[in-house]
């Protein structure tokens, strides 16, 4: 089947091309796909399946020109076999042309237009394509010099859908809590340049797709991928911040002295850095509009429905249209997107010079590194290919508990190369540009989840402000030679016992034999995935726990 052909046939039949934002809107509140709540945002909630990623149901199509390209040791790259696309792509065809309504999406991935990709978004709901209005960048000027042109990514969504498992038995994973065959599927075939979300409607599985097919088009062209916000000073200086969901990317790189770039998605060239998105997909769960006030204005300032068209996902909502962002009944991965535009103090180039500070975010629930310590080249590179967090619940189906996790380069689940293809860019452009590397922990001090509290929102900004404007520089360090970090004894508008985590708890033994299992848990880590492959000793000398 040749699937750009029958989309072309499906969109001269009866699709809707790049409707106005106000006829989504419209479309979505008259067809039921969403409410509308007291701001003018929408609300819409998904089945319990969809109220987050389902890494377990995402594939990757095996084809012989892409094999050797993809790291198949990865848990995250799963494949499949392309007569089961063949057969999945047939069925997402067939689907569609029995809707009574679709919509396509012309949009771009990249504000460089020297590498940006051409994607088209066919979907029957409204709302997936408002949010691909609301997510992706109009197509750019200039985009005729970049390398896809004339090989735009072409996505079928089809989130309310469900495959029938009878079909798929032996060709999807079984799933334990049904006991048969899975019924939905994430799907991208990196050779023909499509995609396909057939029965997840959490909007975050079309982001995601998006971003690993980035992620793996991008790095021969020595452009390295970052799963990281990014935002720019008066001054002209940049900053990235590199971190898995739940650990403060939108927070923190939502700031009102800075410009923002975008919240989640970057690339890094040689002209310097620049957005994939055009909009955001903040968490919402636990919101303060006091120490969030940028996320909290962008999505609940008040306008008529047809100019606002943020929406918002799986927050719990009183009959009279107002939100709880604190109820966390139906999940803790409650979400919100909305146009970049909508952050009052952004940049709608998406574009900025080679940055000179890059924050490594964790959210640590052991409660045992630094709120903020320096990292030297070797140890960027180490905790870089770690990718060291506590994974959080709600950001995937069946986490309810924080637990420690390695993702390689803070996003291995959308990074399917190689991981020499991404550690020797970033150790290239640290090194060309003298970009300085900070580790910066969100997560909890003074004890363990349950026990210990998550650190200030307000003193982490405080810490990372002092790190951009070069402040920080200035303070002295103490090495922590258990994890192999840097850090300041002091830092303005922090008390200085908060830098120390070990001061934080009360029990001064049960602090140390908590980190002396993280450290454990990395060297463990590090031999498993790292052990056999050629890393330079320098760099693994800085993983904790290693002798």
């Amino acid at each position: 089947m040749d699937i750009n052909r029958e989309v072309e046939r499906l969109v001269g039949a009866r699709a809707s091309v790049n409707p106005s934002r106000p006829t989504l809107v419209q479309e979505a509140i008259a067809h039921r796909e969403a409410l509308v709540s007291v701001s003018g945002a929408l609300a819409t909630w998904t089945s319990p399946e969809s109220t987050g990623r389902r890494p377990q149901d995402t594939y990757i199509v095996d084809r012989p020109e892409i094999h050797d390209e993809v790291d198949w040791t990865s848990p995250y790259c799963i494949p499949m076999a392309p007569a089961t696309f063949e057969l999945l792509a047939s069925d997402a065809v067939a689907t569609l042309a029995a809707k009574p309504r679709l919509f396509l999406m012309e949009r771009a991935l990249g504000a460089d237009p020297a590498c940006a990709l051409p994607v088209r978004l066919l979907t029957d709901r409204a709302l997936t394509a408002l949010f691909a209005d609301n997510m992706f960048r109009p197509l750019p000027t200039g985009i005729e010099r970049s390398p896809f042109a004339d090989r735009p990514f072409t996505l079928l969504a089809l989130p309310y859908n469900k495959l029938d498992p009878r079909k798929y038995a032996g060709r999807l994973r079984n799933d334990p809590d049904k006991g048969r065959p899975s019924d939905l599927a994430v799907v991208m075939d990196f050779a023909l340049r499509v995609g396909i979300v057939y029965g997840s409607a959490y909007l975050g599985s079309v982001k995601k797709l998006l971003f690993t097919v980035m992620n793996f088009l991008l790095p021969p062209l020595g452009i390295l991928p970052l799963h990281g916000a990014a935002n720019v000073g008066a001054d002209g200086r940049s900053a990235l911040f590199l971190g898995l969901s739940g650990t403060g990317k939108t927070s923190l790189s939502s700031d009102p002295e800075r410009a923002l770039l975008g919240d989640d998605e970057h690339g890094w060239s040689e002209e310097g850095i620049f957005n994939f998105e055009w909009g955001c997909y903040a968490k919402m769960i636990g919101i303060d509009p006091a120490k969030e006030p940028d996320i909290y204005g962008a999505v609940m300032h008040e306008a008529p429905p047809e100019d606002h068209g943020a929406i918002v996902e799986n927050a719990f909502i009183t009959p009279d249209g107002r939100f709880d962002f604190h109820d966390r009944r139906l999940t803790e991965n409650s979400r919100a997107s909305y146009p970049l535009s909508f952050i009052h103090n952004s940049d709608p180039t998406g574009r900025a010079g080679h940055p000179t500070v890059m924050v490594f975010l964790t959210a640590d629930a052991n409660g045992v590194l630094p709120p903020i310590a320096r990292l030297e080249p070797d140890q960027a590179k180490l905790w870089f290919l770690m990718g060291y967090t506590s994974k959080l619940a709600g950001t995937e189906t069946g986490v309810a508990e924080p637990g420690s996790t390695f993702s390689r380069f803070f996003g291995a689940p959308f990074m399917p190369r190689l991981p020499h293809a991404y550690t020797d860019l970033l150790g290239e452009y640290l090194d060309r540009y003298k970009t300085r590397t900070w580790l910066v922990n969100t997560g909890w001090s003074g004890g363990p989840y349950r026990e210990g509290s998550r650190i200030d929102i307000r003193l982490t900004r405080a810490m990372v402000r002092a790190a951009l404007s070069g402040e920080l520089d200035r303070a002295k360090f103490t090495l922590d030679e258990r994890f192999h970090l840097w850090v300041p004894t002091t830092c303005p508008g922090v008390p200085e016992e908060i830098l120390r985590p070990e001061a934080t708890w009360k029990d001064r033994g049960a602090y140390s034999r908590r980190a002396d299992l993280l450290a454990h848990d990395f060297a463990r880590e590090f031999e498993k995935s790292f052990g056999s492959l050629s890393i330079n000793p320098r760099v693994a000398a800085q993983c904790p726990g290693r002798r």
